[in-house]
């Protein structure tokens, strides 16, 4: 087991409160890492308060429930951060009540906000991650547990599409299907399964979609939009990674008004120019080659577009056989 799995594990073993949070607006791998990691807590410790927070979001209920806490309640009580880049994107939970923080995280360590950090942006996903933390000690894992961190890592890696995806990735992925006993077609069907209305609205912004002279291709997203197609801000996030391999995109973004919040949610992927220091100047960050960003004002959206649009021009001409 490496030093940083041992230190880790020592403090798990230390405190008897643990809450386990990740980033606002999460994707599967940020849910299944923190529920595979406070099922396999529990299940190791049944006498520890193991919890994990954050706003809980319907269509990811199949992962498991999330918990409600008291953190005033919580003394001595550890924190550990899942695929979490930076401490404003934190949700759920009050940072400055926790005695210990530990980070797992597989974004670019843009910021230290943990008193243990373990970041590695070359794997695939925290659930990567978590399974090797899991794999390599005594901590417990069930088909529930293993099917969860299946389901973050292929979302993540985009069926294994991505450049992080490495023959450790395989490793892992072969160990908790022949060990836990995975049913991979089912689990797929969970991923992927989509309503009618979901397709047609990706056949709509496939046939909006605004592309560039440079090859950035973008589509604001409105409320009457959302409301014909009969789905929320969020919608468009599911289907981003759909629009990988389009000869003529090095990168596209969409934009969608959350009116709840007040925020327009950027979904941004490249295929070429880096994009996550873009984003950071506008309230987001991630990935080099996928980002997002959560912005205030309409004009934000312009001008990250406009950025983005650059960025794609200055890749076009360093790269003129792209």
């Amino acid at each position: 087991m490496s030093i940083i799995f041992k230190k880790i594990i020592k403090s798990i073993k230390q405190y008897e409160n643990i809450v386990i949070a990740r980033h606002i607006g999460p994707d599967p791998d940020a849910v299944a890492s923190q529920i595979a990691l406070r099922d396999s807590i529990r299940k190791t410790f049944p006498k520890k308060n193991v919890y994990a927070v954050g706003t809980q979001v319907a269509k990811f209920k199949y992962y498991g429930i999330l918990d409600k806490i008291d953190e005033s309640s919580l003394n001595d009580a550890l924190l550990i951060i899942l695929d979490v880049p930076n401490k404003a994107r934190i949700d759920g939970v009050n940072y400055n009540h926790y005695k210990y923080v530990i980070r797992i995280d597989h974004h670019p360590n843009v910021e230290e906000i943990a008193n243990l950090e373990f970041v590695d942006e070359k794997s695939t996903s925290t659930c990567e991650m978590i399974s090797e933390l899991l794999l390599s000690s005594n901590l417990k894992i069930d088909n529930s547990i293993a099917s969860n961190l299946f389901l973050g890592i292929v979302a993540d890696s985009d069926r294994f599409l991505l450049s992080s995806t490495t023959p450790k990735t395989f490793k892992i992925i072969t160990t908790l299907i022949e060990n836990y006993n995975l049913d991979i077609n089912k689990l797929y069907y969970k991923l992927y399964e989509r309503p009618i209305n979901e397709v047609k609205f990706q056949s709509y912004i496939a046939l909006n979609m605004i592309v560039t002279s440079n090859n950035f291709g973008y589509i604001k997203l409105d409320k009457k939009v959302m409301e014909e197609f009969k789905v929320d801000a969020s919608a468009a996030s599911n289907m981003i990674n759909n629009f990988n391999f389009i000869k003529e995109l090095y990168c596209w973004a969409f934009s969608s008004y959350d009116e709840k919040n007040s925020i327009y949610k950027i979904n941004i992927r490249s295929r070429g120019p880096i994009i996550n220091e873009i984003a950071s100047k506008y309230n987001g960050g991630g990935h080099k080659y996928a980002s997002g960003a959560r912005i205030k004002e309409e004009q934000e959206v312009d001008n990250l577009f406009n950025d983005l649009d650059n960025a794609c021009l200055e890749y076009k001409n360093n790269n003129k056989s792209a």
